[in-house]
């Protein structure tokens, strides 16, 4: 037979168990969210228009190679539709032509409808490499939901696994 003491120490001990984890759950959630944050507000922000500019620059206007290598990274990025305040994040191997898809009718249909109907947008790329983050998923996954674009936004899933 179990010692009532003993029973409220043990029920006392899970509690605190349950508290802790929560709290390290909290912890965890705001760590990557400020991770999120700090990468995206330090990146180049542009509209569309400044996008199409620096991506022919860096193609050097005939998609050289040597310059695609170099700028068309492995990322993630943040498409703002200001007119709506709607996000969409996705990702690439090649983000530059990732990006280039959702403004000329090869990406999100939503996102190209509403830039193609005059929205005004703005563009984020963050990088994958020193990001802090181990995959492309992991990236996309935890800036879709530090933007709320699955529920209030473009994006149709939370991200790939």
């Amino acid at each position: 037979m179990v010692n009532p003491e003993n029973f409220i120490y043990i029920f006392a001990l899970l509690i605190l168990i349950i508290i802790c984890i929560f709290i390290f759950q909290v912890y965890q959630k705001e760590k990557i969210r400020s991770q999120v944050t700090r990468l995206a507000n330090n990146t180049l922000e542009m509209t569309p228009e400044e996008f199409f500019g620096m991506r022919t620059k860096s193609f050097g206007g005939k998609g050289s190679p040597q310059y695609a290598s170099k700028y068309n990274f492995a990322g993630v990025y943040i498409l703002l539709n200001e007119t709506k305040n709607l996000y969409y994040v996705g990702q690439g191997q090649q983000v530059l032509n990732r990006v280039n898809n959702h403004f000329t009718g090869k990406g999100n249909g939503d996102v190209y409808a509403d830039y193609k109907y005059g929205d005004d947008f703005t563009i984020k790329m963050i990088a994958l490499e020193n990001s802090g983050f181990d995959s492309l998923n992991d990236l996309e996954r935890n800036t879709i939901t530090v933007y709320n674009s699955y529920n209030k936004g473009y994006n149709k899933t939370r991200g790939n696994r």
